[in-house]
């Protein structure tokens, strides 16, 4: 990975992580309204457009990999990135756009002790899909762990940093399913919390569906590998 650290003129105690790819033409609003919250690292899991160059010119510090690795391991790097003083991280896709800094009541639902990991609750998106995908992470979180998600794929989350850093990041698009699953097995507390933000929304077109295949393919190989009861440590 190639680095370009930038100057942090926040102390903020909440660090954001923004996993993304091809996203040139929303990362730069995205990036200057999660700046509002803390200090903003992108990773830019090998995109082809000027992702990078926008983050930075909006302010964030960019990691960058040669070639796309997926979601969960772009996650899991920002993760390892972590400044020493950040005690909460809040990871937010990069199509948020000027909605991201209404993820704030996630950080306080985290910062106030009620939970350990605050998953985003937004308004009725328009557009979508056929709910194929979510039905088979909310079925399987609630299988494995007991725990009813109304939103399992939401990507707009905060942690605390231990549960950030002890969390298992799945391949790809399999990530949120995991991180609800592994932490809740952790006995960390896990609470959706209602937040006004609002990002694309994947359309109909054949593009549209080979993500939505992808992404239940992701979302059931997280769920087969943490079907087996998890080892003692």
């Amino acid at each position: 990975m190639e680095a370009e650290p930038v100057t942090e003129v926040t102390s903020s105690d909440v660090f954001v992580i923004i996993p993304a790819w091809n996203e040139e033409e929303r990362i730069a609003a995205t990036v200057r309204a999660a700046a509002e919250l803390g200090p903003v690292l992108v990773m830019d899991d090998g995109s082809r457009d000027a992702t990078t160059r926008r983050a930075r010119g909006a302010g964030a510090r960019v990691l960058t990999t040669r070639r796309n690795l997926g979601k969960g391991a772009a996650m899991a790097a920002g993760v390892a990135a972590l400044p020493d003083r950040a005690r909460y991280v809040l990871f937010l896709d990069a199509d948020l756009e000027d909605t991201a800094a209404n993820a704030a009541p996630l950080v306080e639902a985290v910062r106030s002790g009620s939970c350990d990991m605050a998953i985003a609750l937004p308004p009725p998106q328009p557009g979508g899909g056929h709910g194929l995908v979510v039905g088979l992470a909310r079925e399987g979180i609630k299988r494995l762990t007991g725990f009813e998600a109304e939103v399992p794929l939401s990507g707009q989350r905060c942690l605390t940093r231990r549960a950030a850093e002890q969390a298992g990041y799945a391949p790809r698009f399999g990530v949120e399913v995991g991180l609800t699953i592994d932490l809740l097995r952790a006995g960390y507390r896990v609470a959706e919390v209602p937040a006004d933000l609002r990002h694309r929304v994947t359309g109909e077109d054949w593009r549209s569906q080979m993500h939505r295949a992808r992404q239940y393919r992701d979302v059931l190989l997280a769920l087969r590998s943490r079907s087996l009861p998890p080892r003692n440590p």
